[in-house]
């Protein structure tokens, strides 16, 4: 398993879409809001990530409103939300920007939530993973739709050494909140 390769502890990478935005006339792109859909998934994600025992020690956001609404919404699921940085360069970040804000990571942190936008987090989840248990590799390369979480394991003494190929896609959940009176 690519996982074990590395010597280290097991780190994970947990890479969580934004929810469903809306798009307003007249409204930014950076300015643009959850959809009634993002604020019902939002919440469903972040259950679904304390459910599976995969909260961060940190979260790295974008500081796009939609982004921001998906954390505040999600995070509000656990008892104590870890510490969150909002960085700018995660909005319409490319594989490299995003590996470089990752390689910036302390080594104190096991868990790492990036919360950002498409097409970057699915080229870094394809990128990142050598293998996936399941199919969750072919899943992301089909669609890495809104509030998909990809969950990547590898084992490294630092973030600044997690490269291409190395992590183990563990999981994908793409989960969804309920309509009202459904």
């Amino acid at each position: 398993m690519i996982a074990r390769a590395g010597a280290g502890p097991l780190r994970r990478l947990v890479v969580l879409r934004h929810a469903k935005s809306a798009w307003p006339d007249g409204v930014a792109d950076h300015e643009r809001p959850l959809a009634p859909r993002g604020r019902r998934d939002a919440p469903a994600a972040g259950r679904a990530l304390a459910d599976s025992d995969c909260l961060p020690d940190l979260a790295l956001c974008s500081t796009a409103v939609r982004a921001r609404q998906t954390w505040e919404l999600a995070s509000a699921q656990w008892g104590t939300p870890p510490p969150v940085r909002h960085d700018r360069r995660l909005y319409a970040a490319d594989v490299a920007d995003l590996l470089e804000i990752v390689h910036e990571v302390s080594t104190e942190v096991d868990t790492l939530l990036l919360v950002g936008h498409n097409p970057g987090l699915e080229e870094l989840v394809l990128e990142l993973a050598g293998d996936s248990l399941d199919d969750a590799l072919d899943e992301v390369r089909v669609k890495f739709p809104t509030s998909a979480i990809a969950v990547l394991a590898w084992r490294g003494t630092g973030w600044d050494a997690l490269t291409p190929g190395t992590a183990l896609l563990t999981s994908l959940t793409v989960p969804r909140g309920k309509k009202k009176g459904k």
